[in-house]
């Protein structure tokens, strides 16, 4: 594997490796970018390129081997999912006393921290940057550059000042990633010294295209479907659950009718009863909202005349009638309603205070 392999956004790829290559490299860089995006994929990238043992050239510029132990071992974080799987498991077989102790980390090379946000308020906290601290101002034992990526910019307040303490006075061995959704998370204090980078969104026959290929059981009606919903983050598509989210939409249809024609929604609240703890309900939860928002955004745009940019474009004609039975004051309500949920959500708020808060939204645009 090498940058060849990175599917899109060459400027930006070009102009990192560049600095690479100049020896201009920051000591703290944002990459910020949509979920599946490809920012953690390229943050590893420039860790290994950083510290590989048999660097090679490709067009011109610095490239990681992929095969030198180095490269191997960081290359073992790839899968996120499952090493964050593996440290929660991890975490859960400790006594009870250690477990409120010990806060998540990936290493799978000594001198490559991966800081995930720690469940189950999915925050960085502060012992985790403290953790940073104790240990990058001591020389790698094995590499050329110590590297750091965070892989959330959701920090509890606490831990972004201590991050800030680091990022004033960093180490000239060290490289601190910050991976965001929304690099306006972060303090403007932070984002003030660290350079950014944005992952723009892929065409949509492009991650079309990439589908035929990494996912041929699926119809072309699927991936058309898939290749809109994922926004031109080819790391969502590739791991998009369709099954899902085709029953999330029926959900998230059912509150739509019952907000915006009148109806009784309470038994799917019911239903949601069912997830509203831990991490799984939080994600379920979150599906549900973000397959309501892309329901609205999608009526917003059939009611502008805008039909060829649906994302849902499988039921277009269902979106159609539900648009031409309401009007946009009523949808973009309700959008900000749904977006004040998720923001609640982000904050932190109680799952249950989150649905409940959805509840009475419905109820009002009803």
């Amino acid at each position: 594997m090498s940058f060849s392999d990175f599917h899109g956004n060459i400027e930006t790829v070009h102009r990192l490796r560049d600095m690479l290559a100049h020896n201009r490299f920051p000591h703290a860089m944002i990459l910020a970018g949509a979920r599946g995006a490809g920012k953690y994929t390229l943050a590893l990238m420039l860790a290994q390129t950083l510290n590989c043992l048999a660097p090679t050239i490709t067009d011109g510029l610095p490239d990681f081997c992929g095969q030198c132990a180095n490269c191997r071992r960081i290359a073992q974080s790839a899968d996120l999912d499952a090493r964050l799987t593996e440290a929660v498991e991890a975490r859960e077989a400790l006594r009870e006393t250690d477990k409120k102790e010990t806060r998540l980390f990936i290493q799978t090379h000594p001198d490559v921290l991966i800081i995930p946000p720690d469940p189950p308020q999915m925050m960085i906290k502060v012992d985790q940057v403290r953790r940073v601290i104790e240990t990058i101002y001591y020389r790698p034992a094995e590499v050329r550059e110590r590297v750091y990526i965070f892989t959330d910019s959701s920090f509890m307040k606490e831990a972004a000042n201590s991050l800030l303490k680091v990022l004033e006075e960093p180490p000239e061995f060290a490289t601190i990633f910050l991976l965001s959704e929304n690099s306006g998370e972060l303090l403007p204090t932070i984002r003030s010294r660290a350079m950014a980078f944005t992952l723009e969104a892929l065409p949509v026959e492009e991650v079309d295209q990439y589908l035929v290929k990494h996912r041929p059981e699926w119809k072309a009606v699927q991936r058309a479907l898939v290749a809109r919903l994922c926004e031109g983050a080819l790391g969502r598509a590739r791991s998009f659950d369709l099954e899902s989210y085709i029953s999330d939409r029926a959900n998230a249809l059912t509150l739509l009718n019952s907000a915006l024609f009148g109806g009784e929604h309470s038994q799917l609240f019911k239903m949601t009863e069912t997830y509203r703890a831990g991490a799984e309900g939080r994600e379920k939860t979150e599906q549900l909202l973000r397959a309501l928002h892309s329901l609205l955004r999608d009526l917003m745009l059939v009611q502008s005349g805008a039909t060829t940019l649906v994302h849902n474009m499988d039921i277009q004609s269902q979106l159609i009638k539900m648009a031409e039975s309401t009007d946009f004051l009523a949808i973009s309500a309700l959008s900000d309603q749904v977006a004040e949920v998720e923001r609640g959500m982000r904050r932190n708020l109680l799952r249950s205070l989150s649905l409940d808060a959805l509840g009475l939204s419905l109820d009002k645009a009803g």
